[in-house]
């Protein structure tokens, strides 16, 4: 078949040279039109529900919302997890299904689920699916300036001119709007008024419904035309909704404006947004699912530019997160890491070629191979990101291996005294190391395989690289054994002008080896040493999941205590905020968020702030690295007693609240039932993890805490003045927050209609304020709400975490200057030692640990696997299970190398560092196969097999030089690298150099001594 192949290529050269031209055409158009993001997709299929049930506590919400809702979901085929968050008023659920299900598919199970469940749920219960969306969808952050716009009106243009103009945009699924006030039209009733005018509330609502209509009425013939014929009525503003005429039982007719006030206001806010110590708005991008990020943001970005001639006078558009800037600078990090990869390569070709021509052919495969690779990816629909293109970064290296091996063989055909024709030297050459060349490429395939076994988001951010590495060296091996030698044919010619600098180093190579072979016995025992060394490294290695990469900006999480007012959480926040710009001016603005929106799609509370702070160019910073900062950034925080801090990244945070419903590196999970217990449990876990060397931001959610006013009616008391506890919910509803009754449509602006106070913040002061507002009786005459019921203050559970049905409380902690591995072994022990938990109670570990632990497990399993298929192809190609065992001896040794150099360079063992120790076996191995194979070829020609090791070897030098440095150059990018995606990448070069050092003197020093040692063994058998 390999023979086949040579044998077309260079009869067809032709029609080579043009399949090739089509797809370097083909290559480049696929690369144009290739999405570009930050990240491959990562997210699981997830789909998300948000129910807002107003006014209920979190204990009425979950028992009436939410349990109810997971019941009915927990019979969904494919799922693997159900999590729900219960707060006051708000139930957030997430499932997650098993990777591959259909988005469309899990949202219809979910909706049929929902809609079966919905009658059942409380009256007033709004809300259901989420958008179609990630938790890395969050593509584009901006506020509304303008100083002499009010949050009223800010909010305004937002929802009615900005929002409805960017959903426009492809790709965009939605526009949440966030902070300031959305405007009412607010009728607020005057109790003494409706008391002499004999109405109620009711009574006004039906007015009001009626007032507020719009009918068809069918078709007017007039002459020769056709009208349509409707009732015109709606309310379109404030004046309209004044004017409205209700009548009493006795005929009287009375306006609106004549029973209360009629006034612009806004709705309940359930959080807000600041920026820089100020109460700001809003508006968050948020992209599908699977959206080109980069052609989002600057289709958004473009969308902007055209609406700012059409927002008034002095209105700014204030960006302060995009994701394109993420985008660009990692994608331009990984690029010049590309570039620079490239160019050493083909240095160090041109320096041991020293044949231009020669160097120039095998370079070839590079951008051949990086173009083949670009049309599988724009096939297979993964975008160009970090992890993409640090896999053909990766392959640099081992692209050229196959070329390397043929042109250096060509190369010394052609300078051989042998009389052939030229194409039959290329044709001799070729087909003589072709079988080792494809030997070692596919055990290179095989060694990358176990990576697309992966699961979860090692799996997602790893196969890519995996993909990108194993199609780039397919490319490469198809150009080997076509164009290279039908080039050849073409570039190359006998060159007689000697090669000294090579000669030279094969002398000193030569050299070494009789020495070596004079003192085996010392050389073994430094090679064991080195295996020792490096066990011993292994062992002290700490082990993490992922490094965490530098997003540029900071996020700052506070948690405060959970019945605090919106306001007083906004006071605090906008103090914190003046006092970080004031101290650190490191920082270029602060917008924060509390509480949620309000259709509670992000369901935090009232005492929940996320601290989004961007950041100066690091050159003006007075710190030398971003953890100093940060350590600053806690001082300033620590100054306010009280708070829970978790520091953490924008897309750091989604991720690790898409995957564990927490945003700490660990997280522990107490479960059981009761709320008390759990409260007295996770106090003590605190404890003890903060004792924990390694421990910062260690902080548990407040799960208890919450205070409610309950109101107890007096049932006799209503029936006797006849009002029914409908309608004293009613009144009470109207009194605290008011509730919308309708909407005034004017054009595309709609303004809700709401009956009742919609009081400034902090109105009700006591409970006997709320005691002195009048309820109307049957008899038309104001009721004391005091004679009505009991008011008291109550106490109860502030949030409820739930996974799969079962209750939970959630401790988070970050880890600095450890392994989380380690941190955490720690921890189980400490909390086994000191911690009896109650019967049904367990404690389980998540976040980091959980993927690192997952992520080996699945490593530990494949790897064996691949190995064993590595030894049957070596078998099968080999035809000796002792040249096999002499290939595979360079593996540990790799290995070793690779180990050493992860412990000298302080770096921890995570899944970037096993994807390199995945790497180093299949650059091991094809050495080993070029040096053993040439031993095998060349036997016949010599008469003692110490001057076969030492020729043979000799005549490798080369070949094994070139593809051990192309690919120690091509990482050395990745290895000096900084900027976004480097602290990824930076623990796979350094497991790959280090190792290839250990494993090319393997190559060149210890595997032909076993060679000769075999070899004699076998002959003393013979």
């Amino acid at each position: 078949m390999i023979k086949q192949i040579i044998t077309f290529s260079l009869k067809h050269r032709l029609f080579v040279f043009i399949s090739f031209l089509l797809l370097i055409g083909a290559g480049v158009q696929s690369l144009r039109e290739l999405p570009v993001d930050a990240f491959p997709e990562i997210s699981p299929t997830q789909v998300n529900l948000t129910l807002r049930a107003p006014g209920m506590s979190a204990e009425r919400v979950e028992r009436q919302v939410t349990h109810p809702i997971e019941t009915e979901l927990l019979g969904i085929p494919k799922q693997t997890i159900l999590r729900s968050t219960t707060k006051y008023g708000i139930a957030s659920i997430t499932l997650d299904f098993v990777d591959g299900t259909d988005i469309y598919w899990a949202r219809q199970q979910v909706a049929e689920k929902l809609a079966a469940v919905r009658d059942s749920l409380p009256a007033g219960t709004q809300g259901g699916l989420a958008p179609m969306s990630t938790p890395l969808s969050e593509m584009f952050m901006f506020s509304v300036e303008n100083p002499h716009l009010s949050l009223t009106e800010k909010r305004h243009l937002l929802d009615w001119l900005i929002r409805p103009a960017l959903r426009t945009v492809a790709g965009v699924a939605d526009v949440t709007n966030l902070g300031g006030k959305v405007r009412t039209f607010q009728f607020t009733p005057d109790m003494a008024h409706l008391s002499s005018a004999k109405l109620t509330l009711t009574d006004l609502e039906q007015a009001l419904h009626d007032a507020n209509q719009m009918g068809n009425l069918g078709r007017l013939t007039v002459g020769t035309e056709a009208f349509s014929a409707r009732v015109s009525g709606q309310i379109t503003s404030l004046a309209d909704l004044a004017a409205i005429p209700v009548s009493n039982s006795a005929g009287q007719v009375y306006r609106i404006e004549q029973l209360g006030q009629v006034q612009l206001s806004y709705l309940p806010r359930f959080g807000a947004i600041t920026k820089d110590g100020e109460e700001a708005v809003e508006g968050l991008v948020v992209g599908l699912r699977g959206a080109n990020a980069a052609a989002v943001v600057a289709a958004v970005t473009d969308k902007i530019a055209q609406l700012q001639p059409s927002l008034p006078a002095g209105t700014e558009i204030n960006v302060f997160y995009n994701r394109k800037g993420l985008i660009d600078t990692a994608i331009e990090a990984i690029s010049s890491a590309l570039v620079q990869s490239i160019v050493l390569v083909v240095a160090v070709l041109i320096f041991f070629l020293r044949n231009v021509r020669a160097s120039l052919l095998v370079s070839l495969a590079i951008p051949i191979a990086a173009l083949i690779t670009f049309i599988c990816l724009r096939l297979l629909g993964i975008s160009a990101n970090l992890m993409s293109l640090g896999g053909l970064v990766i392959a640099i290296g081992m692209i050229v291996d196959a070329a390397v091996v043929i042109t250096e063989k060509i190369e010394t055909e052609l300078n051989s005294a042998k009389q052939l024709p030229l194409l039959h030297k290329i044709y001799r050459a070729s087909v003589s190391v072709a079988p080792s060349v494809v030997s070692g490429t596919v055990i290179i395939i095989l060694v990358f395989l176990p990576l697309l076994s992966l699961t979860g988001l090692e799996g997602k951010l790893f196969s890519p690289v995996a993909l990108t590495i194993v199609i780039a060296i397919t490319a490469a091996l198809v150009t080997a054994l076509t164009l290279v030698p039908a080039l050849a044919s073409m570039l190359m010619r006998p060159n007689q002008r000697p090669n000294t600098m090579l000669e030279r180093m094969q002398r000193g190579y030569r050299s070494l080896l009789e020495r070596a072979m004079k003192q085996k016995k010392t050389v073994m025992i430094g090679f064991a040493s080195v295996a020792a060394l490096s066990v011993v490294s292994f062992l002290l290695v700490g082990k993490t999941f992922m490094p965490t990469m530098d997003e540029g900006d900071i996020i700052v999480q506070l948690e405060k205590s959970p019945s605090i007012s919106l306001q007083e959480s906004i006071a605090i926040d906008a103090q914190i905020e003046k006092d970080l710009l004031s101290t650190l001016p490191e920082i270029k603005q602060i917008v924060a968020r509390t509480g949620s929106d309000e259709l509670g799609l992000d369901p935090m509370g009232l005492n929940e702030t996320d601290v989004f702070m961007e950041l100066q160019p690091q050159e003006s910073w007075r710190f030398e690295t971003k953890q100093e900062l940060i350590q600053a950034i806690r001082e300033v925080i620590a100054n306010y007693p009280g708070i829970n801090v978790n520091v953490t990244q924008p897309i750091q945070m989604r991720i690790s609240e898409m995957l564990t419903g927490s945003s700490g590196a660990v997280s522990i999970k107490v479960f059981g039932d009761d709320m008390e217990t759990l409260a007295q449990l996770t106090d003590t876990i605190v404890a003890q993890t903060s004792a924990i060397d390694g421990a910062v931001d260690v902080q548990a959610s407040v799960i208890t805490g919450a205070r409610f006013v309950s109101i107890v009616p007096d049932l006799q008391k209503l029936q006797h003045y006849g009002i029914s506890k409908t309608e004293l919910s009613q009144f009470l509803h109207a009194q605290l927050t008011g509730y919308s009754v309708s909407e005034a449509i004017d054009g595309r602006i709609r303004t809700p209609i709401v009956f009742g106070a919609q009081h400034p913040e902090g109105t009700y002061h006591a409970v006997e304020n709320l005691q002195r507002q009048t309820i109307l009786g049957a008899d038309g005459k104001a009721v004391p709400l005091s004679a009505l019921a009991t008011i008291h203050y109550d106490h109860g559970a502030a949030i409820i975490e739930r996974e799969n049905a079962n209750r939970y409380a959630l401790i988070t902690t970050n880890v600095e200057n450890r392994d989380v591995v380690g941190f955490v072994e720690a921890l189980k022990v400490q909390i086994a030692t000191s911690l009896t938990l109650p019967s049904g109670y367990y404690v389980e570990y998540g976040g980091e640990f959980e993927n690192q632990a997952r992520a080996s497990a699945n490593l530990l399993m494949v790897i064996p696997v691949a190995l064993l298929l590595i030894v049957i192809l070596l078998f099968t190609s080999m035809g000796s299970m002792p040249l096999t065992t002499i290939v595979l001896t360079n593996i540990p040794f790799a290995l070793s190398g690779g180990a050493i150099s992860l412990w000298l360079s302080g770096e921890y063992m995570s899944v970037p560092a096993s994807v390199g120790f995945i790497a180093l076996m299949g650059v091991a191995i094809l050495n080993g196969i070029v040096m053993v194979s040439h031993f095998e070829q060349s036997k016949v020609h010599f008469a003692t097999t110490e001057q076969l090791v030492l020729q043979g070897a000799t005549d490798r030098l080369r070949p094994v030089l070139i593809t051990a440095v192309t690919a120690i150059f091509g990482l050395v990018p990745l290895l000096i690298a900084s900027g976004p995606g480097s602290e990824i990448q930076k623990p796979l070069a350094i497991v790959v150099i280090g190792g290839l050092i250990t494993a090319t003197l393997a190559t060149l020093v210890l595997l032909p001594l076993l060679y000769l040692l075999t070899q004699r063994r076998t002959a003393h058998g013979n």
